[in-house]
């Protein structure tokens, strides 16, 4: 009996917590979202269960946590021992390190096609509006008292770009990242729930109906100096956002430039799946209930939320605000797409648009400002890391 004692107090049972059950709950709510739903399968599977993984109690003395690391410590006698971390924890240090976005960008850098934005340049104002979420919910944070980095880690769950989200976390709130990052990817995949409904409420039926003129087509020629052109600029302006837009912009000119095809593949395909099952996965598992049950992350949620309806608000008015001034009318739904969720806000802003007229496609408009928010996203963090570090 004394030995099946000791082999109960050994297992998950004999320390699991109200916690722990919440959490796993939660991981399991994701998987079965992803499956029955569709809500971005790719991001909600490995994050989902990653969070089961996470929350199973863990045995004192036993390196399997994500945060247990590896660590040097100085023993009574003097002696210097080391203590290897867990695999989980090597596996997390992607995320940590901010090692797995970059990678993930030049992967979307090299499935993008920048050709309906270079067709229609103004549609790129579009996505630099719908960056207002991240800003005035920047503010939101510290009205609500968190720090001036933490407050500019939330914000940008606003750019609805969880890479992008998860490497300022990584470098602003470490202590957040977590939360942060399962709110940037919750949203993502709640993109045809919460979309609709303020796009709707914002525009009128006669603007929902209005068609654009196809886009012209883009030379071969612009499509190579693109990726190396914004590159420039727009590290110029936001030197912080280098590492992400270089490898963007990186992975878009092996696709352009037609002499690196397999590089290309492999970009798009393989590897970006890889990471994408390593990043989901890690931050899933770093959700453990001690870290994560805390009433910070309901608030980050909360603003999470705020800034993802602010940014997609602010894409459809400022589209109103340009047909003021344009003689070739702007359909208002697509800026709804700034936000930088691709692509689903521009499947979304297709869907809604053919609720109203069948014959309406606004796909292809749509992607404008998609692409043009993930370079705005991507500034918008360049510049908040910058001023808050």
């Amino acid at each position: 009996m004394d030995i099946f004692t000791e082999f109960l107090q050994t297992t998950g049972f004999a320390s699991m917590t109200f916690g722990n059950l919440i959490m796993i709950v939660i991981g399991v709510v994701f998987i079965a979202l992803a499956i029955t739903k569709d809500y971005e399968p790719l991001l909600l599977v490995p994050i989902g269960m990653g969070a089961v993984v996470g929350n199973i109690p863990m045995i004192p003395g036993m390196s399997l946590s994500v945060y247990d690391s590896e660590s040097w410590i100085i023993t009574e006698d003097g002696t210097v021992q080391y203590i290897a971390g867990s695999v989980l924890s090597y596996l997390y240090a992607g995320v940590e390190h901010g090692i797995y976005p970059p990678l993930i960008f030049l992967g979307i850098g090299a499935m993008t096609d920048f050709s309906t934005m270079l067709s229609n340049p103004k549609l790129v104002l579009l996505g630099a509006a719908a960056q207002m979420g991240v800003f005035l919910t920047f503010f939101g944070a510290l009205c609500l008292g968190f720090t001036f980095p933490e407050a500019g880690a939330i914000g940008i769950i606003g750019g609805a770009d969880g890479p992008t989200a998860i490497f300022l976390a990584a470098k602003l709130a470490p202590h957040l990242l977590g939360a942060i990052a399962i709110a940037a990817y919750s949203y993502m995949a709640l993109v045809p729930v919460i979309q609709p409904p303020i796009m709707k409420l914002l525009t009128t039926r006669k603007e929902r109906l209005i068609r654009m003129a196809p886009p012209r087509k883009v030379s071969k020629r612009e499509k190579i100096i693109f990726p190396v052109a914004a590159f420039l600029i727009s590290t110029m302006i936001a030197p912080g956002a280098v590492v992400l837009l270089g490898m963007l912009f990186f992975g878009n000119l092996l696709k352009e430039s037609m002499v690196t095809e397999r590089l290309a593949v492999t970009a798009r395909t393989s590897m970006i799946d890889i990471v994408t099952i390593l990043l989901g996965f890690s931050v899933g598992a770093s959700t453990q209930a001690d870290t994560f049950l805390k009433p910070e992350s309901l608030r980050i949620f909360f603003l999470g939320a705020l800034s993802f309806a602010i940014a997609t608000a602010s894409g459809v008015l400022f589209a109103k605000t340009m047909n003021l001034f344009l003689k070739d009318k702007i359909n208002p739904l697509v800026g709804a797409a700034g936000v930088s969720a691709v692509p689903d806000s521009a499947r979304v802003v297709q869907m809604v648009g053919q609720q109203e007229d069948q014959h309406n496609f606004l796909l292809m408009h749509a992607m404008a400002p998609n692409v043009a928010g993930v370079v705005g996203s991507a500034i918008a963090a360049g510049v908040l890391w910058s001023v808050l570090t």
